[in-house]
């Protein structure tokens, strides 16, 4: 899949497998049957000094080696086994916490702040609520880890709600156990993402290889980078708010998109009258990214190491290098495209006493509020006007359907 962080693991597996569970992914021959490629210390360190090489494909160093002017020794790895015990929040963080490329990045609800969060930041994780470790809702068995993202696991085979441990009927009044036949916990009750520290929302490739000002935001993030392109942050974000059953679309490599238009890389599946949807937090990443002119695809560039754009600031080689990795044609000709991902937003969930207020959504006067009730199929806001419930308009349109 592509996604608008780094686009593609392809061509450039050695720098964005060093996250992975396991050893030397660092080409499409990868053997994932193979039991002894399989990392245990990266889940089940307890002593927090186990890392990885950032380029090593996922190993860590066995020999003197540098990295950005810094020499990485090798780490006593005997030791650091006889340490090995229940995956924590600081396990489960090393790579999550820093997906797309640096802290709370790519995810929103994801960042080191979880690591020891206070009890306003989320009350499952912090030590002064709950205190869970990420495996008390992720639960396993024989290894399979349940839950999913619904950017790499579009089917939604193996999704987990919040109703895993919590009952349906939660709530003391009845109107809030109502809402939730049609509107997920999360929405309520994590009102914004990203309140510890901010999180990428806008990645432009184009500027990428340019000679703009190097600058930083109000955050001290950068918002402009050579190898990179330009950045915008946001803290405190309120979420986009789409139905959603389980389910994603996904753009697949070769898809012919519009370059005049936004390409959602995915886009969460349902509507009003889908039994299966509810209305879901999200955060939406939106960008800039190359794309093949003439055969009017998403490209994929090779960014690291030798031939890489990191290296050559060539676009037209990098992308000629990255297509060929995954056996697609490239015309020579590139230009950049909008395009929008969908990530779900499910922790950094605050105290009951922070979760939204029925004003937050409804107005009885018409005033803005956060949900777009036209955009979710419904006339105006329901507090205005009822209109027909979706239970008895998806009875309508099923009726509708047999009459035909």
């Amino acid at each position: 899949t592509l996604n608008n962080f780094c686009i593609a693991v392809d061509s450039n597996w050695p720098r964005c497998t060093s996250c992975h569970a396991g050893y030397g992914w660092k080409d499409a021959s990868f053997d994932f049957e193979n039991e002894n490629n399989i990392d245990c210390l990266v889940c089940h360190d307890q002593t927090g000094k186990y890392k990885k090489f950032p380029t090593g494909a996922g190993h860590p160093v066995y020999e003197p080696k540098e990295w950005k002017g810094k020499i990485w020794e090798p780490q006593d790895l005997a030791s650091l086994a006889r340490s090995a015990g229940m995956p924590s929040r600081h396990n489960c963080g090393a790579c999550h916490f820093k997906g797309g490329g640096g802290n709370n990045v790519k995810h929103g609800d994801m960042e080191k702040a979880l690591k020891n969060p206070s009890r306003e930041l989320d009350v499952h994780m912090s030590p002064d609520g709950e205190d869970f470790s990420c495996t008390e809702c992720h639960t396993t068995e024989n290894h399979n880890i349940t839950g999913n993202a619904l950017f790499v696991s579009p089917g939604g085979g193996n999704h987990l709600e919040c109703t895993s441990c919590h009952d349906e009927d939660v709530h003391e009044k009845n109107i809030l156990n109502w809402h939730y036949k049609s509107v997920a916990c999360q929405t309520c009750h994590i009102p914004e993402f990203a309140r510890a520290n901010p999180t990428k929302t806008w990645w432009d490739w184009s500027t990428a290889g340019t000679d703009m000002q190097d600058t930083k935001d109000e955050f001290g993030k950068h918002t402009f980078m050579k190898k990179k392109g330009s950045f915008k942050w946001e803290k405190n974000v309120v979420p986009t708010y789409a139905w959603y059953n389980g389910k994603s679309t996904q753009y697949l490599l070769g898809d012919v998109m519009n370059p005049d238009e936004v390409t959602h890389l995915n886009y969460p599946q349902g509507n009003r009258i889908d039994p299966k949807a509810k209305i879901y937090p999200f955060k939406v990443m939106a960008g800039k990214q190359p794309y093949d002119v003439k055969n009017k695809t998403i490209a994929v560039p090779k960014l690291f190491g030798k031939g890489g754009f990191w290296k050559s600031f060539d676009w037209a080689d990098a992308i000629q290098a990255g297509m060929r990795s995954v056996g697609q044609e490239f015309s020579g000709e590139y230009g950049f495209a909008p395009t929008e991902s969908y990530w779900g937003i499910n922790h950094m969930v605050a105290p009951a006493e922070k979760a939204l207020k029925c004003a937050a959504c409804h107005s009885k006067t018409g005033d803005d509020t956060r949900i777009d009730w036209a955009g979710m199929g419904y006339e105006d806001d329901p507090v205005r006007k009822r209109g027909i419930s979706r239970y008895e308009l998806k009875d309508a349109y099923d009726k509708a359907l047999l009459e035909e």
